[in-house]
């Protein structure tokens, strides 16, 4: 049996962070789907980026699109949606059959908006009811500004994606803004049942102290900090305030782990995956390590509700002079900031494939 075969049965759901025109049309994220137990998918600015720029599927849907005179960011948003549309009708049965807990597919807000709250609602619900798909999720950062947003958008039912999440205190201040929204909505009288999933980085712990931590503490960061946060996911999902809300029909936000590609080449290309194995919980992964997963991975044992030896690791690392409060909010700013400059990236490659095209024509 196949280690995503494995990993799916234990009770993670396995999302591809990926999506290119070429992957829908020629069959493979309907194979991955088939072969590879896939049952989601994450998408952000520099894999649309990448996507455009590296390839011609989408040429003569930019060439109909300047035609009619978009140009931009709409441009974008309007090719964005037209392959998330299709993924998220090829996961549609795992939606239904599932019942909404899985089958999903994200897409982001502009991170031009990521400091303005009222923008971020406004794109938030404009993206969602173009889609007019019941199983794509709106990716909102996790950030102070973001948290009201988000809150905001679950009252609203539009069901969110919080992203850039690094700590277990920044994802508990996402769930409670999550949770605010979904007890609105039951002081409202409507439906609690809007689902989200919480996004918690890895791999970036590891690359940030890559050249400051002991030898033997290489890639042992960003599992420490995921042990933790599963520990605050478990104890949170048990709580006499969330066992009230799923009472009255309300379902929990997932925890997902995101980031899971491995960057140090010494180590092992499913290291975020192996050790990362967690029943009602999302690993969205890079093609690479799906595949990876697939051809040589193999699954240890499930990740300990009670964060196992996380604190004992984190200790080591304090004592090694690395403060992790402190890399957390260092790590989220860092991010909001990389998906600005990812984000003018892609306006920039939109531009440039826009105005070849047009010089084509």
């Amino acid at each position: 049996m196949k280690a995503t075969k494995t990993l799916h049965d234990q009770g993670q759901s396995l999302w591809l962070d990926n999506i290119t025109r070429d992957l829908l049309q020629n069959g493979t994220l309907a194979r991955y789907i088939r072969e590879l137990s896939v049952t989601g998918l994450t998408s952000n600015p520099t894999i649309f980026d990448h996507a455009i720029k590296n390839s011609a599927a989408y040429d003569i849907a930019i060439q109909q699109k300047i035609k009619n005179g978009t140009s931009g960011e709409e441009l974008f948003f309007e090719l964005a949606l037209e392959d998330l549309t299709q993924a998220a009708d090829l996961f549609r049965p795992i939606w239904d059959r599932t019942h909404g807990v899985d089958g999903w597919v994200s897409l982001e807000v502009s991170p031009l908006l990521a400091h303005d709250t009222d923008s971020t609602l406004v794109a938030a619900k404009d993206l969602h009811r173009r889609a007019g798909r019941p199983n794509l999720l709106i990716k909102i950062p996790g950030t102070t500004e973001g948290l009201p947003a988000i809150e905001e958008a679950i009252f609203s039912g539009i069901p969110i994606n919080v992203t850039l999440l690094f700590s277990d205190q920044q994802y508990l201040a996402a769930a409670e803004a999550f949770l605010r929204g979904i007890e609105r909505r039951l002081d409202a009288g409507l439906d609690p049942q809007v689902d989200s999933v919480a996004s918690v980085f890895i791999s970036r712990w590891d690359t940030a102290i890559a050249k400051t931590a002991p030898p033997e503490l290489r890639n042992q960061l960003g599992i420490a900090m995921a042990k933790r946060t599963y520990r605050s996911y478990r104890s949170l999902l048990s709580s006499s305030r969330w066992q009230r809300v799923f009472n009255a029909g309300a379902r929990p936000q997932r925890l997902l782990w995101a980031s899971t590609g491995t960057k140090d080449p010494n180590a092992s290309d499913v290291l975020y995956v192996r050790t990362l194995a967690a029943p009602f919980t999302v690993n969205t992964m890079p093609e690479g390590t799906l595949k990876a997963l697939a051809d040589h991975g193999t699954i240890g044992g499930l990740m300990p509700a009670d964060g196992g030896d996380s604190e004992e690791m984190l200790a080591r690392f304090a004592g090694a002079g690395i403060d992790v409060d402190a890399l957390a909010g260092q790590l989220q700013a860092e991010g909001a900031k990389s998906f600005v400059s990812s984000w003018h990236e892609l306006m920039d490659v939109i531009a440039s494939k826009s105005a070849a095209l047009q010089r084509a024509s």
